[in-house]
């Protein structure tokens, strides 16, 4: 069964960073992209970045410049380093992929259980 496990969330001041990771299982890790999304409370579902194949990123404007994704394809193992994080990041993070998902045409197939990232001012 696919499975995505997310780990590297946790409390930060503003300013301060961190680095999420996610580890797929089976035949999870795609051929497509895997990617972030977040969600924070009273606030809509957010796509963050995403990684293909052929390791092109594509990134939310709110994040550019400060996220970077990453992959380690033999480790079947993404990446989300996270710097000068605000206190408007705070939210739960998701690793995701999906063709339709990856293609900004749909909603991801897999996604793991989240990790939270609270950012204090």
């Amino acid at each position: 069964q696919a499975q995505l496990v997310e780990s590297g969330g946790g409390s930060v001041q503003s300013g301060g960073s961190l680095r999420l990771s996610c580890l797929a299982s089976g035949d999870t890790y795609s051929r497509y992209c895997m990617g972030w999304f977040r969600q924070a409370p009273g606030k809509g579902h957010e796509d963050i970045a995403r990684i293909y194949s052929d390791d092109s990123t594509n990134y939310a404007d709110s994040v550019k410049g400060r996220f970077t994704i990453s992959q380690d394809k033999a480790k079947n193992t993404l990446y989300l380093q996270m710097n000068e994080l605000k206190p408007e990041d705070t939210g739960m993070y998701y690793c995701a992929t999906g063709l339709e998902w990856c293609y900004l045409t749909g909603d991801p197939d897999y996604r793991g259980q989240g990790t939270q990232v609270t950012v204090s001012s």
